[in-house]
């Protein structure tokens, strides 16, 4: 069940917002500011709600809450073909996220949640060895989960072979570049690869980039969580695509 829950007044909000198939809404008794337009969505959407104890809220989820916690159908994860018809669909060149064995669902939530201010089509993650949605990821995301397109895929590389086929440029993420990110050009089609939070990119999705990008750093601590790496990067590509 846990896999199944949307947990927080941004997440609910927008999950409601978005259609989400949601087949009930826990709310905390006293839960006042934000839970008004919650329940005026649920009651347009004619989703059952029920107001219950914090209790009965902290056993559903482990966690910070705020009073809300919807029971819904798993998010789908989305297909190549699905994001890059969204490109299409804005009249864009691809702007995918791929990352590489991420572990951390607050990182994988809050770069959802760039990832939708920032224009790109879809995030990319392996099957094996990775985070997956989940509803830890849903509620950093503050809802953007329902608006960014999540493909999972078996093999890496020959994902990005097929990408790469497609015309898409394949930028690295990679302390140890030689490039400045805000030197490179970053127009075009692009998949940025974030790797995983210590080890960074596998070497075999390290040979697929055609660039390898740092950020410079000017403090005594000589890298980024990735989520803020992520970040910075992002708004770099969507800078150069405007």
């Amino acid at each position: 069940m846990q896999e199944n829950l949307i947990v927080g007044r941004n997440a609910v909000t927008e999950a409601l917002k978005a259609g989400r198939s949601i087949s009930k809404i826990f709310i905390a008794q006293g839960s006042e500011g934000s839970i008004k337009k919650i329940l005026a969505l649920a009651k347009e959407a004619g989703i059952f709600f029920e107001f219950t104890n914090s209790a009965k809220l902290d056993k559903l989820f482990d966690g910070r809450h705020q009073g809300v916690i919807a029971v819904a159908a798993p998010v789908a994860y989305a297909s190549i073909e699905e994001i890059l018809a969204v490109a299409e669909s804005r009249n864009e060149p691809p702007f995918i996220i791929l990352l590489d064995e991420l572990e951390d669902p607050h990182n994988f939530g809050a770069i959802l949640r760039t990832a939708d201010a920032a224009g790109v089509h879809g995030v990319i993650i392996p099957k094996r060895r990775s985070v997956s949605l989940n509803s830890t990821v849903a509620k950093i995301s503050a809802g953007a989960v329902e608006y960014v397109k999540v493909a999972q895929v078996v093999n890496v590389a020959q994902t990005l072979d097929k990408l790469h086929e497609l015309d898409l440029k394949i930028v690295g993420s990679d302390m140890d570049a030689e490039e400045n990110f805000f030197q490179a050009d970053l127009t075009g089609g692009i998949v940025l690869i974030i790797g995983n939070e210590g080890k960074g990119m596998r070497r075999l999705t390290r040979e697929k980039c055609d660039v390898l990008v740092k950020i410079p750093m000017a403090g005594k601590i000589n890298s980024l969580n990735a989520s803020a790496a992520a970040a910075v990067l992002m708004y770099e590509i969507f800078r150069q695509r405007i």
